[in-house]
Formats: structure tokens, C-alpha cells, sequence
């Protein structure tokens, strides 16, 4: 490969992971991450980081100065409880912080933007399962909201101003280095809790559905569709429903906890089942999950567990 790759959000989560598999490539690597949620011990010593916000008046001086062909836009507000507390916020971040970055790539000369858009979030309450590309958009949730305007924006750039794109409908990613505080993903607040002898409590009745997906195989999907020639929307997950109390039980057993079964009150703008169908990347790239829930599960706790050494 061998190109300049932007990511933003690079020292997070899903970002850290994809700028270790870039470098690893071969690939110049920039981070733009405020480390609002991100570590900076997490970027790879051979990426640059910026320490910036994705609203920043800096942004262009990054643009200007690294002159990027590619950027990933993985830098979010991703909270989707926070967003329904702060619509503003969410709008803010994901929205005009986009817009942001999109400005500057058209100036600048990127090629290609990658953006990380939500499978969950942007078809809301699902009538087919899983839910195909082609699927109605109906968000419940200002963060599903805010991740669709970013496709609208993405395509209007591609309309006015020529700048290519591919947006990447994320199931529910999980895996080591997601973080156990705040809203992170359920998976990652059960392990930790478990480990630490506390008491998950579980949302709801539990039985939502979700499509969890391993942070490695959404690395590989990022990877499979970032040529400058590749274009449009893909789904990435499992095309597997999985209940949130099926996760807890795994968790449970790889953790040897001894806690109780207990259940809170449902989330304000959660689904009831989510699952997203990964066809049209499985045709088009010879993409397939390759990690299956039982192992992701046992890859992510074994990585907490080594957190606690």
C-alpha cells in the first residue's frame, strides 16, 4: 500500500487498532484525537498525533501541512444515552465537527474519506433482520440522527465537489482496549465489572438483540474497502443476533463471577433488535467476520484480565 492515511479518533478504541494495522502495511500514519476518550499511549509510535478536537480551527493547519490521500473519520460523540441527555452536543461533535473535517479534505486534496456510521443506530426499530443497506432510515436516537446527516453530508461533497467516500454501518463493535467507563459498549463494562467482583446491571429485559462484531474483523473491513476506487455504503457485522443476556452469560462463565442476575431500567433510544445483514461486503471484497462471539469474548476478557495485572 503505502499511501498517507488521516485517521481521526486514531487513538481510541476501533482507531488504534486500524492505525496498528496500517502501519503495519506500510502506510504514513496521522492521528487526530483530543483524547477525550482515547490514550495516547495506545498510538503507534510510528503514527503522528495531533492532539486536536475534530471542531478545531487546527484541523486545517494538519490538512495543510500532512496532505493526507485518505482520511478515516472514526472521531465521534458515541454515546447514544449522553446524545438523547445532549442533542446538542451530539450535533456538535458529529455534525459539525464532520463538516469540519470534510472542508478541509476538499481543499487539501484527499481522495477519499472512510466514515464510521452505525448500523444499530441508523435504521432504527427494524422491519427486515438483518437489515440490508438498502433499509429504511429511521434513527431513535439524536447520535443515529447525527451519524446519518454525516452519510447526507458525505454525499453531497461527493455530488458538489467530487470527493469519494465509503460509509461503514458498524454493527456493535467490541474487543480489547474499548473502554469499560461511561457508555462504552456493554461488553466491556460487564468484563471489567465481572473481573473486579462488582454487579453488572443489565438493561431491560436483556433479551435485545445486538450484532456484536469483533474489532479486528472491522479493522479488515476498513482495510478491504480504503482503495481510493472503492465507493459507497456497507454494512459491517455479523449478520448474527446475539442477546445482551447470551453475552452476560459467556462473560459470566469466562469470569468464574459470582454475581447476581440483575436488571435495571430500559435505555431511552435503544432497540429492541438490531442486526445488520453483511452480504454486499462479503460479495464485493471476499469479506468475512472471522471471529466468532465465543472467542471475541474470551479474546476481549483475557485482555482485561492482563489490565489488571
Amino acid at each position: 500500500m503505502g499511501m498517507k492515511v488521516l485517521v481521526t479518533g486514531g487513538a481510541g478504541f476501533i482507531g488504534s487498532h486500524l492505525v496498528d494495522r496500517l502501519v503495519q502495511e506500510g502506510n504514513e500514519v496521522v492521528v487526530i484525537d483530543n483524547l477525550s476518550t482515547g490514550k495516547r499511549k495506545q498510538v503507534n509510535k510510528k503514527a503522528v498525533l495531533y492532539k486536536m478536537d475534530i471542531r478545531s480551527k487546527g484541523v486545517e493547519r494538519v490538512f495543510r501541512k500532512e496532505r493526507p490521500l485518505v482520511v478515516v473519520h472514526l472521531a465521534a460523540q458515541m454515546n447514544v444515552r449522553l446524545s438523547t441527555e445532549d442533542p446538542r452536543f451530539d450535533a456538535d461533535v458529529n455534525i459539525l465537527g464532520t463538516i469540519n473535517l470534510l472542508e478541509h479534505a476538499v481543499k487539501q486534496g484527499v481522495r477519499k474519506v472512510s466514515f464510521a456510521s452505525s448500523g444499530g443506530a441508523v435504521y432504527g426499530e427494524q422491519e427486515v433482520f438483518p437489515a440490508p443497506e438498502s433499509h429504511r432510515t429511521d434513527p431513535m436516537s439524536p447520535y443515529g440522527i447525527s451519524k446519518l446527516a454525516g452519510e447526507k453530508y458525505l454525499a453531497y461533497y461527493k455530488n458538489t465537489m467530487g470527493l469519494r467516500h465509503v460509509a461503514l454501518r458498524f454493527g456493535n463493535v467490541y474487543g480489547p482496549r474499548q473502554e469499560p467507563e461511561g457508555e462504552a459498549g456493554v461488553i466491556a463494562i460487564f468484563a471489567k465489572l465481572m473481573l473486579d467482583g462488582g454487579q453488572p446491571i443489565i438493561n431491560g429485559t436483556g433479551k435485545q438483540t445486538r450484532d456484536f462484531v469483533y474489532v479486528d474483523d472491522v479493522v479488515e473491513a476498513i482495510m478491504a474497502t480504503i482503495g481510493e476506487d472503492i465507493q459507497g455504503t456497507f454494512n459491517v457485522g455479523t449478520g448474527q443476533e446475539s442477546t445482551v443476556n447470551e453475552c452476560y452469560g459467556i462473560i459470566k462463565e469466562l469470569t468464574n463471577s459470582s454475581c447476581k442476575d440483575l436488571f435495571g431500567a430500559a435505555k431511552k433510544g435503544e432497540q429492541l433488535r438490531s442486526v445488520v445483514d453483511v452480504t454486499k461486503l462479503r460479495e464485493g471484497f471476499n469479506w468475512e467476520p472471522q471471529v466468532s462471539l465465543a472467542e471475541g469474548l474470551k479474546l476481549t476478557v483475557e485482555f482485561f484480565q492482563g489490565k489488571q495485572k
